[in-house]
């Protein structure tokens, strides 16, 4: 026996059918909420009263106030998303196609009715219903993500690559209008010598063998501005088409950043190879020099050592004169970058 809670609204005008369908409810569902009416206006009060949310009704088209087509459109504008079952004396194919084309979740005959089809059908409907629920709410959800995100983003098809939605952050971004972007497909925002990379990934998209995280691409905005993007994105069915949603976020100015500081580094590495390396040189040279002066006789060749001194720290001063100013020009492009920063933040 079920013992998962449901809440029926069955709107029944005949006596003895309203206790058949009691039984069978009873003899399948343990925890059962069961409210009966006998006409669609007793049925519109329990529908509109907001007192009470059932998960399914079990509707049957002849009543005494209305019957038919009319009956169920107006039940199915009262129920909203409220699966609907009808039940029906009568064996009509024609209309039970009908019915269900209105909206309604099962037609079932009541002299075919059993515990087990009665019930199935009302789990089946109210499985259905639920699940119509959810992705409802989640494509609203992934609408409100998508559209409020300030990043840009976009929707493509996977099979021709033609844009399907964009966001207002990638309007911004790219330049393009949402009327121009729909017209468009990926191609048409990469670079010319982009495309065939632009291929590979896609035929890699479409085999599975794309790996999970974030990729750097380069991008092309309407001005003809080149800019680096890194992609995150993910495969989804859109309104049953495979697609692929795409969050582009624009690192053109991080990787600039990145360079400056690699060729500041490169700098830096020059300044620790000179002072480790050139300048021992000189330093050797002098030391050398001084320890010779120490050694020789009284005046005997001083001045060629005096002078070779001179040289030599002449040299090593200009070494140190190039390291300063090397060390300046990082420290102030440093200073420059920390104060760019800082008005990036604000």
């Amino acid at each position: 026996m079920d013992q998962e809670g449901y809440h029926l609204l069955l709107v029944e005008d005949n006596l003895g059918d309203v206790l058949l369908i009691e039984e069978y409810l009873h003899e399948k569902v343990l925890n059962l909420k069961l409210a009966v009416t006998n006409t669609f206006e007793e049925a519109q009060e329990k529908l509109t009263a907001g007192t009470h949310r059932f998960d399914g009704i079990i509707l049957d088209l002849t009543l005494p106030d209305l019957q038919g087509e009319a009956l169920i459109l107006k039940v199915k504008e009262l129920a909203g998303d409220v699966s609907i079952i009808v039940l029906t004396g009568y064996s009509n194919i024609e209309f039970g196609m009908k019915s269900l084309s209105l909206g309604v979740s099962d037609y079932l005959l009541k002299d075919e009715l059993s515990p087990t089809s009665l019930y199935k059908s009302i789990i089946y409907s109210i499985g259905r219903s639920r699940i119509s629920q959810q992705l409802k709410h989640s494509e609203l959800k992934y609408r409100e993500l998508f559209h409020l995100s300030p990043q840009p983003m976009y929707l493509y098809n996977l099979s021709t690559l033609q844009f399907m939605d964009v966001n207002k952050a990638a309007i911004d971004h790219y330049g393009y209008t949402k009327d121009e972007f729909l017209q468009m497909n990926l191609k048409h925002i990469r670079p010319e010598p982009e495309i065939p990379k632009l291929e590979r990934m896609i035929n890699s998209i479409r085999s599975g063998k794309v790996g999970v995280g974030p990729k750097i691409f380069t991008h092309k905005k309407k001005n003809g501005e080149i800019i680096t993007v890194e992609i995150k994105s993910s495969l989804i069915d859109h309104e049953g088409v495979k697609a692929e949603v795409v969050l582009a976020n624009d690192i053109t100015e991080r990787m600039q950043y990145i360079k400056a500081i690699e060729d500041q580094n490169k700098r830096l590495q020059e300044i620790a190879w000179m002072q480790s390396h050139v300048v021992r040189a000189p330093l050797a040279r002098l030391m050398s020099l001084v320890m010779a002066v120490d050694t020789l006789e009284e005046d005997f060749g001083k001045e060629n050592y005096s002078k070779m001194i001179m040289d030599s720290a002449v040299e090593l001063d200009e070494i140190i004169r190039d390291i300063v100013k090397k060390t300046d020009k990082v420290s102030l492009e440093a200073k420059m970058k920390e104060k760019y920063d800082q008005s990036s933040e604000v």
